[in-house]
């Protein structure tokens, strides 16, 4: 489920980054991104 998420966020992240929409919204989602493929590493390993 989490890797779904983490998939969906990165692709919307390419679609803003390429056409240009929603300027910082779309850095946020990056971060969302990696924040959550973070914590998903950090559960793997614990």
């Amino acid at each position: 489920m989490l890797w779904t998420i983490l998939i969906i966020l990165f692709i919307l992240w390419l679609i803003g980054f390429s056409f240009h929409i929603a300027g910082g919204l779309i850095h946020i989602i990056l971060v969302i991104a990696v924040i959550l493929l973070v914590v998903k590493i950090i559960r793997a390993i614990l």
